[in-house]
């Protein structure tokens, strides 16, 4: 089947290469003399009330302007957000994947790849992507070579897919109920000691907190996914003088499971599991999921990690803004910074300033007008539009930057600043009026609470060096599956007894390890060993 499928994406490749090769034509005045056509992803999430996202104000701005700017038509192609990989996977086997493809999955890319069924960037009209730069001004200014080359195989010079920018790198906060605090007159945690010490606090006395509801206290809430929901407890652990080398050999999780001490951290969350501190159910809830964010608007829940504004994002449904209106105007979490390290830093581990990748199947006929398409999209004026919308109705602008006003009805976005149709971008890109922007671009939360969470997710950032070491075999073979062991390994070693801890965490790694992660390791370290000199101890 494997060999079919090859065949059949090869063929594709071939002819789209030829096709491309016999009508490509010189742009006139920046443009195609001939209208073209071209199908673009986008992301379905389902929302509640969200418009069609291939058929909104936002699209018809993007159809509009590449049909005025460069005679291109397009046309968006809904694929599930949270099935990204399998709709993908069964489109580009289907062989018919939208021309403009975006995932957050290399591996997917790179397996394509190598049967063919991607279009090598650096092979498009016989020219390297390079070649192209004049006519991608936005593009490159918006990525730089950093970001457009990051996938480069150092050897072959194939590139497959261009690295979107994150525009932000804030990654998780800690957050906790300060009105809670205020009752209990204690004050906001600086350190691990003084965050458990509250988790105490709340638990024994749920009465005063609770009242009737005392039996639906939460101390300290998380998810199936340990390890992304509870990444600074975690990295508090990790020895700071680890190598980047090392690091980067053990870093192919985005959860840091193989980095060095993590198993202390767990053991940590363990033994509030087993005190009572931590929600019993966590592990029975799956990712669609409301019941976590029910609770914590309702009020039930003291303290949790998530994403850096978790919290406030979501308007009139966020989980601020409904935690008042059940609780109280003075009901509140606020970002602390708690987890601190050996050498007395709140160290967070970073990610380097690349996102989703974006990437033409084989089976595209115009890889020219979908790079236009980038250049477009690249386009600060572009940019700023999809982010911010119509000046008067869902933006006002003020000193130093812009406030948005509640995005509804045709402007409704369905994904956070629009990044699903930011493709090349995640986070508002709005030069000087960002940090402006973001601290008064949520509804119903004071912007110093913005601020300050912003502030305290990027606090003793540590982001570890990326080494270009080709593809990694291993990784594209494992690394789709690797993530239910690791989440496994977790949800298991978190519940276990305190006795038991060792022999059910350690049983769990060595799942994990002999399922592909060893493969992953020893080839990530002959890499390292080929292209850097690096010798792992």
């Amino acid at each position: 089947m494997k060999k079919l499928l090859t065949l059949v994406l090869a063929l594709a490749m071939l002819l789209s290469v030829c096709a491309f090769s016999a009508s490509a034509e010189e742009l006139v005045d920046g443009k195609f003399a001939e209208t073209r056509h071209i199908t673009v992803e986008i992301y379905n999430r389902n929302n509640d009330g969200g418009t069609d996202p291939t058929n909104n104000v936002y699209t018809d701005y993007i159809k509009a302007g590449m049909l005025e700017k460069y005679n291109v038509e397009v046309e968006f192609v809904s694929i599930g957000r949270w099935t990204e990989v399998d709709d993908m996977n069964t489109a580009l086997a289907a062989g018919d994947a939208p021309d403009v493809c975006v995932t957050y999955s290399y591996p997917t890319i790179q397996s394509y790849a190598d049967m063919g069924g991607i279009i090598n960037l650096n092979e498009i009209g016989g020219k390297a992507l390079e070649e192209y730069k004049d006519v991608l001004p936005n593009l490159w200014n918006l990525l730089g070579d950093t970001n457009i080359f990051w996938d480069q195989d150092p050897d072959s010079g194939d590139l497959w897919a261009v690295e979107a920018t994150l525009a932000d790198n804030a990654r998780i906060n800690t957050f906790i109920r300060k009105d809670w605090l205020d009752k209990l007159g204690m004050e906001l945690p600086t350190t691990e000691e003084e965050f458990y010490n509250c988790l105490v606090a709340f638990r024994d006395n749920a009465e005063t907190l609770l009242g009737g509801d005392a039996s639906k206290m939460v101390p300290y809430s998380t998810s199936y996914d340990i390890g992304w929901r509870n990444d600074l407890l975690f990295m508090a652990y990790v020895p700071e003088d680890a190598k980047d080398e090392d690091l980067y050999i053990n870093g192919f999780d985005d959860r840091h499971l193989l980095y060095p001490n993590y198993k202390e951290g767990v053991r940590v969350l363990n033994k509030w599991y087993n005190e009572g501190l931590v929600w019993k159910d966590f592990a029975e809830y799956a990712s669609d999921s409301t019941h976590e964010d029910d609770m914590m608007k309702a009020g039930f829940v003291g303290a949790f990690q998530h994403n850096w504004d978790y919290p406030y994002r979501g308007g009139e449904d966020s989980i601020q803004a409904n935690l008042q209106r059940n609780v109280g105007e003075d009901a509140c979490y606020v970002a602390v910074d708690t987890f601190v390290n050996e050498a007395g830093l709140h160290r967070k581990f970073l990610a380097p300033s690349i996102d989703r990748k974006v990437f033409f199947p084989a089976t595209n006929e115009e890889p020219l007008a979908s790079l236009l398409y980038l250049d477009f999209i690249s386009d600060p004026e572009t940019i700023a539009f999809l982010q911010l919308g119509k000046e008067g109705e869902t933006y006002n602008v003020i000193e130093g930057g812009y406030e948005k006003i509640a995005t509804t009805g045709d402007y409704l976005q369905n994904s956070l600043n629009n990044i699903d149709y930011t493709i090349t971008v995640n986070g508002l890109y709005l030069g000087d009026a960002t940090a402006v922007t973001t601290a008064m671009g949520y509804e119903k939360v004071a912007p110093e609470l913005i601020v300050t969470a912003n502030a305290a997710a990027k606090a003793d950032g540590r982001i570890v060096t990326t080494y270009h070491c080709g593809a990694i075999e291993a990784e594209q073979e494992y690394g789709t599956r690797l993530p239910e062991f690791r989440d496994s390994l977790l949800n298991k070693a978190v519940t276990a007894s305190v006795d038991d801890f060792d022999a059910v965490y350690d049983q769990g790694m060595d799942d994990y390890l002999t399922n592909g992660g060893q493969e992953i390791i020893d080839e990530r370290a002959a890499k390292l060993e080929q292209y850097y000199g690096y010798t792992a101890e």
